[in-house]
């Protein structure tokens, strides 16, 4: 990530798009940018061969100026405090941006997962949720998955809240499974948000996705069912890694047959039948495209003159650099942000929330039309704005957020505090 920090970055950006959004009050500013509180707990694991182990876990509550927090939690063991509270302060722009009654948090654990079994691992979410449940609620703090965290650790972490607190509430987390009150389409709603903005974005400049040739780096969540609606619309993925390695096919390669691989647990370096490059060849290739949606801090100043694709969908939390930024757009790249483009998932979330709420259940046409609809009218509202102003699209898009956020504190100062909204967008 380069010797800046993530939440440094964050606070530059806020400060660069403020002019944009005509906020010029210094006391605001610190305001938006600094998290309303920060927690850091430790936690006890019990390892299967008896050892005792010590982990650091945090949750970062951001913002509540528009509602509840509401942010995802990570597994990783280069999470930070400094990151995770520079992820929460995305999320309060992310919510802003799509327009949804939430503000923004995050949480993580310092830990690699894929080293622990699966009573250890949820012998650890059971301890984290016993750190930090009296700071989460239904219309508190709503946590979610992230990076290396899925449906059968949220299912873990709302039963572990309802014997703590007494409360058996769904509403607590999202993304669980559809069992646990899960809603139908979470788990593509990252890609497919992405997707909406994609589309949206090409059909404006008069092009489509038969053909394209896509780079897609990093092969979670996001990214495998990100290269499976591209192929579905007729793009051609050539490239795709995960952590170990990436798969290289001029022809393409075939999406179903990588998903099937990884949901064995198996890795890219262990592939023989596709030429193998380093996890970063994605960020490189001859495209059309490119998917970045591993981890912060991919595209540099350094590596940025060598990215070829035309255009970027951003599904990682800030995977370029504001100095790769400049670099990208002198260079004519059509870059569109993670602050947008992968704001799906809280989007769905947040219906996910609403269903819980109201104890409804809606199909899964119902869940992604409204999505869609969501998601090209955040892409209107950012576009108009960049025009408007001649700024680059992740400029505009902080402007956007930045300009609700600011009407919402100065709402909360002259009005008592507003009761949570559930508005169906």
């Amino acid at each position: 990530m380069g010797e800046e920090g993530a939440y440094a970055r964050f606070c530059a950006t806020v400060d660069a798009a403020a002019a944009v959004a005509g906020l010029s009050d210094p006391s605001l500013l610190v305001r938006i940018k600094r998290p309303e509180r920060v927690h850091e707990v430790s936690i006890p694991l019990v390892r299967d061969d008896g050892r005792h182990e010590m982990l650091t876990g945090y949750r970062v509550q951001h913002s509540s100026a528009r509602g509840p927090y509401k942010g995802g939690i990570r597994y990783h063991p280069n999470v930070s405090l400094d990151e995770v509270k520079a992820l929460a302060g995305w999320m309060s722009i992310k919510t802003a941006v799509v327009n949804i009654p939430m503000g923004g948090g995050k949480g993580g654990i310092t830990v690699d997962p894929h080293v622990l079994s699966p009573r250890e691992l949820e012998s650890l979410t059971r301890a984290y949720t016993e750190r930090i449940w009296r700071a989460i609620g239904p219309l508190v703090d709503i946590p979610a998955p992230d990076v290396n965290t899925d449906s059968r650790i949220m299912d873990w972490l709302a039963d572990e809240y309802g014997r703590q607190s007494g409360l058996a509430d769904p509403a607590v987390v999202t993304g669980k499974t559809v069992e646990h009150g899960g809603s139908l389409g979470r788990d593509k709603a990252t890609a497919r948000g992405g997707f909406d903005v994609l589309e949206a974005a090409l059909n404006a400049a008069h092009e489509d996705l038969r053909g394209k040739r896509v780079a897609i780096q990093g092969f979670g969540n996001a990214g495998a069912n990100a290269a499976l609606l591209l192929q579905e619309a007729g793009a051609i993925i050539v490239a795709a890694s995960d952590s170990t390695a990436s798969l290289v096919a001029s022809e393409g390669l075939p999406v179903d047959d990588l998903i099937a691989y990884k949901s064995r647990g198996s890795h890219f370096c262990d592939w023989t039948t596709f030429e193998r490059k380093r996890a970063d060849s994605p960020l490189f290739e001859q495209v059309d495209i490119l998917v970045p949606a591993a981890l912060e801090g991919q595209i540099t100043a350094e590596n940025a003159e060598r990215v070829t694709a035309r255009w970027i969908v951003e599904l990682a939390n800030g995977p370029t650099t504001p100095d790769a930024d400049d670099v990208l757009a002198r260079r004519g790249v059509h870059l569109l942000p993670d602050i947008l483009a992968n704001a799906g998932g809280v989007v769905v979330s947040y219906f996910e929330w609403v269903q819980d709420l109201h104890s409804e259940r809606w199909l899964l046409e119902e869940v992604e039309a409204r999505l869609a609809v969501v998601m090209r009218r955040a892409y209107d509202a950012v576009t108009t704005l960049a025009a408007d102003k001649g700024v680059s699209m992740r400029l505009a898009a902080y402007a956007v957020a930045l300009q609700r956020i600011a009407t919402a504190i100065g709402e909360a100062e002259v009005a008592p505090r507003r009761s949570v909204s559930t508005m169906i967008l």
